[in-house]
C-alpha cells in the first residue's frame, strides 16, 4: 500500500515502515561512528519502542555489543493498516542486532500490569540469567494498577493558578493564547499515580525477587525540568509533581539495591520532538525557539545524541556525575545560561509573522514527522510499501 500521514492534533494516525527503518538505521550508525562504550551486556528496557527508550536500546546494542530485551506497548499492522510507528522502529531494530549477531527480543503489552512483568522476568531467567541495566522509558498517559485494577489518567494542568502564554500550531505556524485551569489534589494524585516512580519500583522489586538482577546493577528513569518559560505548566504543575515523586523513588530504589551494589539514577534529558511533548502546550513554541538557538551555537542534540552521550560520558564513567538533587543532568546543554537567555528574548518577540524567522519551526515539524517514518531523506513515499511487517524476536 501507498501510506501517506494521516494528522489529528498532535498525532500522526500512520506510519510508514521505510521511514521508520531508516530512522533506525541512521541512530545506529550514530552510534556506531561515536566508538565502543565499556558500558552494559544485558539490559532491559521498559518503553523500548520510541524516543528516548529506543535510543537507549541501540545505544546499548550498538555502542556496547550488548544483549537487549524491549517491552512496549504498541499496535501491530492488519492488511491495509500500517502498524504504530514504535512496532516498526522495534521490527527494524532487532532486525538489525540480529545481522549484527546481538540477542534481541521484544515483548508487547501493558508494562504496567503484573503479567508483563512475569513474562519478562521468565525470559530472563530463561535466556540471559541476568541483567545489569535497567532503561524505565515509558510515557503513557493513563494507567491501570495492577493490584486495584483501577485506571488513573494523567493530566497536564498547572497548580499555581490559571495558566496563560502563547503556543503554536506546529502545523500551520499560527501562535494563540492559551489557558489553563489550575488542577487539583485528585489531579496530581492521578498525575502521579501513571507518571511517578511506583510502577518502576514495582519492576525493580519484582526483578530482584527473582534473583534477575547483577551485581553493580544500574537502573536509570527519564524526566525533564525545563525553563521559566514552561515551569507553570510543567515542572510547577500536575507533571511536575510525578516527576518529584519519580526522582524520589531513585533513592528508595538504590537504599532496595544496597546488598548487590546497584545503583538507581533519574537522567534528566533535554526538549525533544516526542509524541509525548508535541501534546504539551507551549512546549511546541519554546523547542522551535530553542531549536534555533542551540543550532546556531552547534549543540543541538536529538534523542540519539542525548543518550549516547548519557552513557558514555555519566553512565559508564569511573564517576558519574550527579547534581545536588541526585540526578543526572544531560540537559546541561539546553540549560546553560546563554542558551536560555537568548531563548527568553527571542520569546518576547515571536509572533506568528516572525516566528519563521526568529525559530526553527521547519525543523520542529520535521522531527515531529520523522517520529512516524515521514519526512525521512532518501524515502520515496509515492512508492507501495510493505504495512505487514513482523518483528523477529516478539514473544507471545
Amino acid at each position: 500500500m501507498i501510506i501517506e500521514p494521516r494528522t489529528r492534533g498532535f498525532i500522526c494516525l500512520t506510519a510508514h515502515p521505510k521511514g521508520c527503518e531508516q530512522n533506525v538505521i541512521d541512530q545506529i550508525e550514530y552510534v556506531q561512528s561515536k566508538g565502543n562504550i565499556d558500558g552494559p551486556k544485558k539490559v532491559l528496557v521498559i518503553g523500548a519502542s520510541t524516543g528516548f527508550g529506543l535510543a537507549s536500546r541501540i545505544t546499548s546494542a550498538f555502542g556496547s555489543d550488548a544483549a537487549t530485551i524491549g517491552v512496549f506497548l504498541e499496535k501491530p499492522p492488519s492488511e491495509g493498516r500500517p502498524a504504530s510507528p514504535g512496532w516498526y522502529n522495534s521490527a527494524y531494530f532487532e532486525e538489525q542486532a540480529h545481522k549484527a549477531g546481538l540477542y534481541a527480543k521484544s515483548i508487547n503489552g501493558d508494562a504496567f500490569s503484573h503479567a508483563i512483568k512475569d513474562q519478562t522476568i521468565k525470559l530472563i531467567k530463561e535466556e540471559l540469567k541476568e541483567i545489569d541495566l535497567v532503561i524505565y522509558s515509558l510515557a503513557s498517559p493513563v494507567r491501570t494498577h495492577p493490584d486495584s485494577g483501577e485506571r488513573f489518567k494523567s493530566v497536564l494542568k498547572p497548580l499555581e493558578g490559571t495558566f496563560r502564554n502563547n503556543t503554536v500550531d506546529f502545523h500551520t505556524g499560527k501562535i494563540s493564547e492559551i489557558s489553563i485551569e489550575p488542577g487539583n489534589e485528585e489531579d496530581i494524585k492521578n498525575t502521579v499515580t501513571v507518571m511517578g516512580g511506583e510502577d518502576w519500583k514495582m519492576w525493580m522489586d519484582a526483578l530482584q525477587k527473582a534473583n534477575v538482577l547483577a551485581e553493580g546493577c544500574k537502573t536509570v528513569a527519564y524526566s525533564y525540568i525545563g525553563s521559566e518559560l514552561t515551569e507553570a505548566v510543567y515542572r510547577k504543575g500536575t507533571i511536575g509533581k510525578a516527576k518529584d515523586d519519580l526522582e524520589a523513588t531513585a533513592f528508595s530504589i538504590t537504599d532496595s539495591l544496597e546488598k548487590l551494589n546497584g545503583k538507581a539514577y533519574v537522567s534528566v534529558n533535554k526538549a525533544l520532538v516526542t509524541q509525548a511533548s508535541s501534546a504539551i502546550p507551549v512546549i511546541p513554541l519554546y523547542i522551535s525557539l530553542l531549536y534555533k538557538v542551540m543550532k546556531e551555537k552547534n549543540i543541538h542534540e536529538g534523542c540519539i545524541e542525548q543518550i549516547q552521550r548519557l552513557f558514555s560520558d555519566r553512565l559508564y564513567t569511573s564517576t558519574t556525575e550527579i547534581d545536588d538533587e541526585g540526578r543526572i543532568r544531560i540537559d546541561d546543554w539546553e540549560m546553560r545560561e546563554d542558551v536560555q537567555a537568548e531563548v527568553a528574548e527571542l520569546w518576547k518577540k515571536v509572533t506568528t509573522e516572525t516566528l519563521p524567522k526568529l525559530g526553527d519551526l521547519e525543523g520542529y515539524n520535521k522531527d515531529f514527522f520523522n517520529l512516524f517514518g515521514f519526512k525521512v531523506a532518501g524515502i520515496d513515499y509515492d512508492k507501495e510499501v510493505n504495512e505487514m511487517v513482523q518483528i523477529p524476536g516478539l514473544q507471545e
